[in-house]
């Protein structure tokens, strides 16, 4: 996190998080009910059913049932007495009608009968067909089928639809409603190219701060004291609103926080929160925006509402700058524009604000300038609080915080790295503890040390070393003779920034660089006399190139030096009137730049200007060529050691400058690179003399050779002719 106070241990819970994580449990409670309702639908759906019949006649044979219907249509019943079941009907006037369950072999049936009991002449009567069935007592079978009926009124299972036929009646609506539902549950989290969660086409108008609790106190921020004092009433008001208001007075609705990145703004914030332990809204700026007209109005109306809710709060708008800047400036007919309707809303809810509401609002931006000037005025934003670039005792404690969850050496000098580091912020800071601590790792170590963070401290400024880039040796001496002469400018020039650290390793889009800090601590003001040395030893590198290369041969490595130079004395001229050219200010420091305005000086005063501007930078270029002229010797120390060493820092500096000498590290390492140098020249010979050796050897076998060669063929012809011989005289 940017900032410029460390923060150690933060916890930052989120309630918001916790309510989606409710709202998702009961999404699922509820389609799980409704999956449960419809497998006991399908359960009871599924139970066996049973066909209604008028009875007609009822018979028996061979322990079976026989049972005719108005169609005449028997149905068998085997097994009757256990094969029947029955329930009452109903029961009034003395009447009771029973409904008779029947497993017949054709499947289940079911038909009514009024009982004889409550009939005079003891028939029972079909109530379907109204048809009384004459039956006397002697009818055992008939009488035995009836009493064990009414007697067992269970359920007799029998063939009954299949539960997958079901499945397949509801199933185009079962997979209609999940599409349904998943088309809704898409839309709703942002699918479907309608936004992704708060931007949900479904949340439009929903406000998109997060409800977020805060554990950081004020003990985790280091440094600004000033700014934590103006920030106490804040907290006190919150804890004890009723405090002020039985006093009469008025907290300040709102407090803006406004600097440079990095430094700590937004910490600030939320160790307000942390400390006041109420909830915290936090929001971007540009989170109010939105392509649909009003929904950014809308926006802001939701935040305020909840947070009136949940007062005492506070509403953190972090980058304000993005929806509160000047209005009018996209309208060109200056009736007000869409993107007005934003900040209008914002300004009448901070106006209509209760003392009595317990919210505050708290915002950040890095441009207080190009604020609209109806949002700061007392009553919205009473308290403008400033947070500046930390100076060396900030920067000393903020590195005190954040190395306490990190093993540092006993060594390292804090106060040394703080002043070795002037304009950078906390969260600059932060990233030089923890480039050394990874570097620490990467090399096997358990503490880190000051070699670590003075990498670090190089990385942060200019980015990883890149010693694998290919140079040849005349463009890194060209290198060490442009940062050398810098160096020699600093060293010579009253008043100038101590060199602390000289190298010709290439990092980012740097071939080289030399760094230069003040003596104690940074200047708060700087007087003309400190820029013009300022604009001398930027013009040293140029200088030291055309003392040692001549005119014709200057390099393009002084490109970001001439428009720094440029820079400061164009200020000089244009802004802060040292010159002759103007006293007042032909361009504004303050305030928002127009491109469409016109200039407010003429043209005679621009060629002024132009010229003066040249003229100084010239003069400037004079002076460091004078001085690196005057003192070519101790460039060509710091030249020579550049080499040798690739960096050097302000002890080897100093013992340059004191004793017109190369350092002990240079002269040992020269030493041992020259003995290196004559072992691979030793090794060079004697591979040399093994060849030669070698050469000489195989002369030796080649002549060998031909001498054994040259034997035998003289043996050969003796033979020969010896035969020749012996022929002849036979």
């Amino acid at each position: 996190m940017p900032n410029k106070q460390a923060s150690n241990g933060e916890n930052i819970s989120n309630p918001e998080e916790q309510a989606l994580k409710k709202r998702k449990i009961i999404k699922w409670v509820i389609l799980l009910t409704i999956i449960a309702i419809f497998i006991v639908f399908i359960y009871f759906s599924c139970r066996p059913t049973s066909v209604a019949i008028d009875v007609t006649n009822i018979t028996f044979s061979d322990n079976k049932m026989l049972i005719t219907d108005q169609n005449n249509h028997v149905f068998t019943v085997n097994n009757y007495l256990n094969n029947t079941s029955s329930e009452i009907y109903y029961s009034a006037n003395n009447k009771t009608a029973y409904i008779f369950y029947v497993a017949t072999t054709e499947g289940k049936i079911n038909f009514r009968v009024l009982d004889k009991d409550s009939i005079n002449d003891g028939h029972y009567v079909f109530i379907g067909s109204m048809v009384p069935f004459k039956c006397e007592q002697t009818n055992t079978n008939l009488n035995n089928w009836y009493n064990s009926s009414i007697s067992n009124h269970s359920f007799i299972p029998n063939e009954s639809t299949p539960w997958w036929y079901y499945v397949l009646q509801f199933a185009p609506t079962i997979i209609f409603l999940i599409l349904i539902f998943y088309m809704w549950k898409r839309m709703g989290s942002g699918g479907m190219g309608l936004g992704s969660g708060e931007e949900s086409i479904f949340s439009m108008g929903k406000s998109q701060g997060k409800l977020v609790t805060s554990n950081v106190k004020f003990s985790d921020v280091a440094g600004i004291n000033e700014e934590k004092e103006e920030l106490i009433e804040i907290v006190d008001y919150l804890k004890q609103p009723a405090k002020y208001s039985a006093m009469g007075a008025r907290t300040p609705k709102g407090v803006i926080l406004y600097g440079p990145p990095g430094t700590g703004k937004t910490l600030l914030a939320k160790a307000v929160a942390g400390e006041a332990k109420v909830p915290f809204f936090q929001v971007s700026g540009s989170a109010f925006e939105d392509m649909l007209v009003g929904v950014g109005a809308k926006r802001v109306r939701d935040l305020f509402m909840k947070a009136r809710k949940a007062s005492p709060s506070i509403i953190f708008i972090d980058e304000i700058d993005s929806v509160a800047s000047k209005r009018g400036k996209f309208d060109m007919s200056g009736g007000g524009g869409i993107a007005d309707q934003t900040i209008n809303q914002l300004l009448a809810e901070m106006d209509g604000f209760s003392t009595k509401t317990g919210v505050v609002v708290v915002a950040a931006t890095n441009r207080i300038d190009t604020l609209d000037d109806a949002i700061l005025r007392p009553g919205r934003f009473d308290r403008h609080i400033q947070v500046n670039l930390p100076d060396i005792k900030e920067r000393e404690d903020i590195l005190r915080i954040h190395s306490k969850n990190k093993n540092i050496s006993s060594s390292v000098n804090f106060n040394d790295i703080a002043r070795r580091t002037p304009g950078m912020s906390g969260a600059q800071l932060e990233n030089v503890l923890n480039e050394a601590t990874l570097l620490a790792v990467r090399f096997g170590k358990n503490v880190v040390g000051m070699k670590e963070i003075d990498e670090g401290i190089d990385r942060v400024i200019a980015g990883p070393a890149k010693k694998s880039r290919v140079m040849s040796e005349q463009e890194k001496r060209h290198i060490a003779v442009h940062e050398a002469g810098h160096a020699i400018v600093g060293l010579f020039t009253p008043g100038s920034d101590v060199v602390e650290k000289i190298t010709i390793i290439p990092r980012g889009q740097a071939a080289g660089y030399t760094v230069s800090n003040p003596e104690k601590h940074e200047p708060v003001i700087q007087t003309k006399k400190e820029l013009f040395n300022l604009v001398t030893e930027l013009m040293g590198g140029r200088a030291a190139e055309e003392v040692q290369y001549g005119w014709d041969n200057i390099s393009t490595g002084a490109a970001n030096d001439l428009y720094r130079a440029s820079s400061i004395v164009r200020s000089m001229v244009m802004q802060l009137g040292m010159t002759d050219v103007s006293m007042s200010q032909l361009i504004p420091s303050e305030g928002t730049n127009n491109p469409y305005q016109q200039k407010l000086y003429s043209d005679d005063t621009a060629n002024k200007a132009d010229a003066e501007v040249e003229k100084i930078i010239k003069e400037r270029y004079a002076n460091a060529k004078k001085i690196v002229s005057e003192n070519k010797t101790e460039l060509d120390l710091i030249v020579e050691t550049l080499m040798i060493l690739e960096t050097i820092v302000k002890p080897q500096i100093d013992f340059i400058h004191k004793n017109k000498t190369l350092p002990p590290e240079a002269i040992k390492m020269k030493e041992e690179n020259l003995k290196k140098l004559q072992e691979k020249k030793e090794n060079i010979v004697n591979v040399n003399d093994t060849v030669v050796d070698l050469k000489n050897e195989q002369v030796k076998n080649e002549i060998t050779i031909v001498k054994n060669s040259e034997n035998s063929n003289f043996e050969k012809k003796t033979k020969k002719s010896s035969s020749k011989s012996k022929k002849n005289i036979d």
